[in-house]
């Protein structure tokens, strides 16, 4: 279950009209996807719980990031344009949101490239939502990982997503501290 109770006065000042605005439209534009899980989990979930890494693991409570971690896969996954991004959340939250998503124009291998490839370039608040990303992704991929998975793409996904969280070290020592617990844990589970 995830936890985006406000736990304190500083919490309490995140949860405003437009993180909940945001909260509400990813739900929407995320509202016929399933994630890849064999209980094919709402997909809401994985925004969610990117945004309670942020605020409840890593006390990140710049609004901009919480807000860009709830909307990070709307325009890469659903209909919605940067544009309409912007209209409803202005500019910079367009801007983290543009940095952390894949050109859908490209082949997947392109895609995974590049992120490894542009991931030093990415503003710092950009950085934020990649790890918090990349770490609920390492977590629900050794908890429920998608059901066509073997073992050898399991393995891929946690090197690919190392190499890219490499591009960035030295952004939240303990973010990178939670992404290296979800990496060691995900090889320790996985047999030689």
């Amino acid at each position: 279950m995830i936890n985006l109770l406000v736990t304190s006065s500083v919490q309490a000042k995140v949860m405003t009209a437009q993180f909940l605005q945001a909260l509400s439209f990813a739900a929407y534009k995320h509202r016929h996807q399933r994630r890849k899980d064999a209980a094919k989990t709402p997909y809401i979930n994985h925004p969610i719980a990117v945004a309670n890494i942020l605020l409840n693991e890593a006390d990140i409570t710049d609004e901009a990031v919480l807000i860009a971690a709830l909307l990070h896969d709307t325009v890469e996954d659903t209909d919605t344009t940067f544009d309409e991004i912007e209209q409803y959340f202005g500019r910079v939250i367009r801007n983290i949101v543009d940095e952390v998503s894949d050109d859908k124009s490209l082949p997947k291998a392109a895609r995974k490239q590049a992120q490894i490839d542009h991931a030093a370039g990415l503003s710092d608040r950009a950085k934020l939502v990649k790890l918090a990303d990349k770490i609920a992704n390492l977590r629900d991929t050794r908890t429920s990982p998608p059901e066509d998975w073997p073992t050898a793409r399991i393995d891929e996904y946690l090197e690919w997503g190392k190499a890219v969280i490499d591009q960035i070290r030295g952004t939240h020592g303990q973010l990178e501290g939670l992404f290296d617990r979800a990496y060691a844990q995900g090889k320790a589970e996985r047999p030689d």
